[in-house]
């Protein structure tokens, strides 16, 4: 491909060349005719002659005049005419008095003129001028040819010199094609091209079609390549290419992990809310590929068979405990104990039902309220009491539910975990929109209009070490015993990076109740006329508060 450009650059560069060569030699051809025809007209014996002969010989003085000025010139012929057309003078003599072959009306006119034509002596450069006596008048015209064959010889004398330059300059190119091939041939491992354009096809498929994101990074760390899944899940765009990875994901673990600065196989780190497991291999020119997987939904799975499980275990526990109450219930029917049955029956159901409708009533997302309900009911089946504090007023207009019972949903099972097996077991939990914190307003939010909510977490357990307590919120960082089916340290990273995405913030503390205390707080949880609904929350939750309870 390389000799057919060259060579066809060449060929095109001759080829401008010897076209306005060809042009140049013809106008200087045509030029030199004229020039002859110029001198001959300028002779005042030429214009005597031709007025004073009798008529057109090819012996006359005037014929004799012109082959001496054609051979002395070198000129293809020098043609006397009159006014008529008639040809005084011919390089073969028995031209002489006929017509001349072509139009002479712009010359006898009086007009110089200068061409390329076709004659009785074949293709020639032309120059004819105007004959005019002493007095000026018109007498006839001076026609003088130079053969094109002529200029012709002096085209092709050039071509020569010319292909000799032009072929150098070819060999020139052919011997850095040849260099540059062989270079080629050695970094693409002797592939052709069809198999390059192949491979790259593949490639692309294949980083866009798996399921895992791959990230491709140069010796300075720059993005050179991202896949549709990484885009997904490190939450970059397609632009970012070309960007250091560091200040396209911004400071954190993530970035840490993904740049090499924390090394090892199977990281864990959270991203925008998604757990992911990252890999780096480093390349042969310095720089790195990475592969995440996404283990959210895998995470969620096992929390929720982590959940399943304890449901399970509860249900067994309330089975039995449901068991002895009925045999308790039937003893004292058969002993006639009639008003000591319906105390025990009223005290046993009034215990649940209170803590429902204690929950409902505070909390007036019915999400929340479900799900506190049944932490309460699995912490009971533990040993564990779990209650919202006198100031918790929840409105029922959150932004995103979901994303807060997650927050709360993994401080909770912490707690439960961390207070069970200690002395009077007991979680407390308080929600309230964020106006009573730091902001002069009341504790309960019913005069504030923000739109931030504090979430508080606190148990009785043996609590979190001082030195201790900014690592509980890093991906991997737990003081439990991973389950069989995923990893732990994966709760409290999560909440931490969910109250970062919302503007928020999360950290722990001592508690008064001697564990740890977890503090979140969200900004942006709220509808902007949410944070004055406390009343209308209690409201809505009291209509609940059966269901809550069932």
């Amino acid at each position: 491909m390389q000799l057919a450009i060259a060579t066809g650059v060449t060929a095109l560069v001759t080829a401008f060349f010897l076209a306005p060569l060809s042009d140049e030699l013809d106008d200087r051809a045509m030029d030199r005719a004229l020039a002859i025809a110029q001198t001959t007209a300028a002779r005042p014996a030429l214009a005597r002659q031709l007025g004073s002969a009798t008529g057109p010989s090819a012996d006359g003085p005037v014929q004799h005049q012109a082959e001496r000025i054609r051979k002395s010139t070198g000129a293809g012929y020098v043609v006397v005419m009159d006014t008529e057309g008639i040809r005084w003078s011919h390089p073969e003599r028995h031209r002489v008095g006929e017509h001349v072959s072509t139009d002479p009306g712009a010359v006898l006119a009086g007009h110089e003129v200068r061409h390329i034509d076709e004659g009785t002596l074949g293709r020639s450069a032309r120059g004819k001028v105007p004959l005019r006596d002493e007095e000026g008048h018109l007498v006839g015209a001076v026609s003088v040819g130079i053969a094109y064959d002529g200029v012709q010889d002096r085209l092709l004398g050039a071509v020569p010199e010319l292909l000799a330059y032009a072929g150098g300059a070819l060999a020139v190119g052919a011997l850095a094609a040849v260099l540059v091939s062989r270079r080629l041939q050695r970094q693409t491992h002797d592939l052709a091209f069809s198999d390059i354009s192949a491979l790259l096809d593949e490639r692309e498929a294949m980083l866009h079609g798996i399921r895992e994101g791959v990230v491709a990074l140069d010796a300075d760390g720059r993005i050179r390549l991202i896949n549709d899944e990484a885009q997904r899940l490190l939450e970059l765009r397609p632009d970012d290419t070309g960007r250091p990875l560091a200040e396209a994901l911004g400071p954190g673990r993530t970035a840490d992990v993904l740049c090499g600065e924390v090394t090892g196989s199977d990281l864990l780190t959270v991203r925008g809310g998604r757990v992911l497991v990252a890999n780096r291999m480093p390349t042969g020119d310095g720089g790195a590929v990475a592969t995440l997987r996404d283990r959210t939904e895998l995470e969620l799975l096992g929390r929720e068979l982590d959940g399943s499980r304890g449901l399970i275990d509860a249900l067994r526990a309330q089975d039995h405990e449901h068991a002895n109450r009925m045999h308790i219930l039937l003893g004292l029917l058969e002993l006639g104990q009639h008003d000591e049955a319906v105390e025990y029956l009223s005290a046993a159901v009034g215990v649940h039902r209170a803590t429902a409708e204690q929950i409902a009533e505070r909390v007036g997302d019915p999400l929340l309220a479900a799900l506190l309900v049944g932490k309460a009911t699995v912490a009971a089946e533990r040993g564990v009491t779990l209650h919202t504090t006198p100031a918790t007023r929840l409105p029922d207009r959150l932004i995103d539910p979901r994303e807060l019972a997650t927050v709360l949903g993994n401080l909770v099972d912490n707690a439960v975990d961390a207070a069970a097996g200690s002395a009077a077991a007991r979680v407390s939990v308080e929600l309230h929109p964020q106006d009573g914190e730091d902001g002069g307003g009341s504790r309960d939010g019913e005069s504030g209009r923000g739109t931030g909510i504090v979430l508080r977490v606190a148990d009785s357990g043996p609590g979190v070490p001082d030195g201790q307590r900014d690592l509980v919120f890093a991906e991997g960082w737990s003081t439990k015993e991973p389950p069989a089916h995923r990893r732990r340290g994966l709760g409290l990273a999560l909440v931490r990076r969910l109250a970062e995405r919302h503007g928020g913030t999360a950290h722990v503390g001592e508690a008064a109740l001697g564990g740890a205390e977890f503090t979140v707080v969200l900004p942006q949880a709220l509808h902007p006329d949410a944070a004055t609904a406390a009343a209308p929350a209690a409201a809505a939750a009291s209509r609940h508060a059966e269901t809550g309870t069932a």
